[in-house]
């Protein structure tokens, strides 16, 4: 990788770490091309990336953003795990990790909030963005379903007592 590579890498990562909610680190202690591609996917169809960079570049990226506190969880085979949701990639990280024994979850960051493992681990216990949206909607409409029901419910009382007296008059 030459100087021009290098600054490039340095560039997108500086750029990722200014635009991310959250930064993941994780060791990777033996895995697989098909392991490691399974893991990316995941992390794609959640909506977060997964990527493995050079220590060095790494720390180098991360000067002059909020997550310069992660630059000493950078030893050894690491690797990064991104996301505009701060939940998303921590789910996929420790479910992988629940099943795989090769990658160890080493801590992480959601802006200057440095994370530990069981940080990252009660991050993933937390509800995505799209539940909560989705618990939002549903709290928003409950009251709207049951003033409608309110309302229909006298009109339908009169449809019953008027449908009485005409059945009383027939008879």
């Amino acid at each position: 990788m030459d100087r021009s590579q290098k600054s490039e890498v340095v560039s997108e990562l500086n750029r990722t770490f200014t635009e991310t909610s959250v930064v993941i680190v994780t060791r990777n202690l033996g895995l697989t091309v098909k392991q490691s591609t399974d893991l990316r996917n995941k992390m794609r169809d959640a909506g977060a990336t997964y990527k493995v960079s050079k220590n060095k570049l790494a720390r180098i990226a991360l000067e002059g953003t909020s997550y310069g506190s992660i630059s000493d969880l950078l030893t050894g085979p690491t690797a990064l795990s991104t996301s505009a949701d701060p939940v998303a990639p921590a789910k996929v990280i420790v479910d992988f990790a629940k099943a795989n024994d090769k990658l160890e979850i080493v801590g992480g960051a959601m802006g200057d909030t440095l994370l530990d493992v069981n940080g990252v681990k009660a991050l993933s216990e937390l509800p995505s963005l799209d539940e909560l949206r989705a618990k939002i909607v549903g709290l928003v409409q409950a009251p709207a379903t049951k003033v409608v029901q309110i309302v229909q419910a006298p009109a339908g009382q009169l449809a019953r007592v008027f449908g009485a007296y005409a059945a009383k008059e027939d008879a």
